[in-house]
């Protein structure tokens, strides 16, 4: 009896067991987490986001160039929430390469690189109209200790080509670190996918190249991929894999270079760069210079009148 219950227990666990790791895997998989999102490659492989020649490392995986616009106050005032807005202009009714291989509409996201003491304000401090700009958008600092410098993506750019990121500036009177003076402000946004992963390998958002010179014998054409036979002039056959979804603009019998493209780019998208400044004004040199421009208005008209008077009395000199 025994061997007979111990025989079904051991049974049950061999049926029970893979079903968890198989339903506790789709789970995993299917659940969106922060860790697919490509700000987090950035967070998980530099300490700071900035190179030291400048460039945010955002770059090192969108390598196309495209347009990125920053809007942000020339001045603020200490301890003061004002608004800044990221701009990631594309062309909305082109369609990228997902990662499952089909075509979907671009995400976008954006890194913001502030001075050392300006942070995301708090959601007790933000104006309605600024909440209702910042729906759906989760702003988040970058680590725990670089509270400046701020991250947002991917969400979709059909919705929110343009962000808002709502700042606190520091006061010098409680933070004798900060100083009244020109600070720097680093942006940069991405649209769409990387052509690679943070390892180096290539994602399928890539144009592909032949892998040697010589003449394309076959092209196979399955379900989800294309293969490509090129017999290359040592006699050898090359094969490669395309995916079907790329576009492939060579046929057989075509006589191609090594590195000359097989297929279309697919990549509609790309990452941009720009450097804005910001002064943190003190108040009292504002006052000061109201009252130095006010004094220097009350000295010319006070000229002009002692002009006039002095003028009046030459003419009364004048009619004796």
């Amino acid at each position: 009896m025994k061997k007979q219950l111990s025989f079904a227990f051991s049974t049950t666990n061999l049926v029970v067991k893979p079903f968890l790791f198989s339903l506790i895997s789709s789970f995993l998989f299917f659940l969106p987490q922060t860790a697919f999102a490509f700000p987090i490659y950035a967070q998980q492989a530099y300490e700071n986001p900035r190179e030291a020649n400048g460039r945010i490392v955002c770059a090192n995986c969108h390598l196309a160039q495209k347009p990125t616009e920053f809007e942000a106050p020339q001045s603020v005032l200490p301890d003061t929430v004002f608004e800044t807005l990221v701009k990631i202009p594309y062309d909305k009714t082109q369609k990228q390469v997902l990662g499952n291989g089909q075509k979907g509409g671009l995400n976008v996201g954006a890194v913001v690189i502030l001075p050392e003491g300006f942070k995301l304000a708090p959601k007790t401090r933000l104006e309605e109209s600024l909440k209702q700009k910042l729906k759906g958008i989760y702003i988040t600092p970058y680590s725990a200790t670089k509270e400046n410098i701020l991250v947002v993506g991917p969400i979709s750019g059909d919705k929110y080509s343009e962000i808002a990121f709502p700042i606190l500036s520091p006061d010098p009177a409680t933070n004798k670190n900060i100083y009244f003076a020109k600070y720097s402000i680093h942006v940069g946004a991405n649209r769409g996918r990387g052509q690679l992963y943070p390892t180096g390998e290539k994602t399928n958002n890539n144009q592909f190249n032949a892998v040697a010179t010589g003449k394309i014998q076959n092209i196979k054409v399955n379900e989800k991929q294309t293969e490509v036979s090129i017999l290359s002039s040592t006699g050898e056959t090359k094969l490669q894999t395309i995916p079907n979804e790329v576009g492939l603009i060579v046929k057989e019998n075509q006589l191609v270079q090594q590195d000359e493209p097989l297929t279309l780019n697919p990549n509609v998208g790309g990452f941009g760069q720009i450097d804005a400044e910001i002064v943190l004004q003190d108040s009292s040199r504002i006052y000061a210079y109201l009252a130095f421009c006010i004094s220097i208005i009350i000295t010319q008209a006070m000229l002009v009148f002692k002009k006039k008077q002095f003028e009046k009395v030459q003419i009364a000199e004048l009619d004796f």
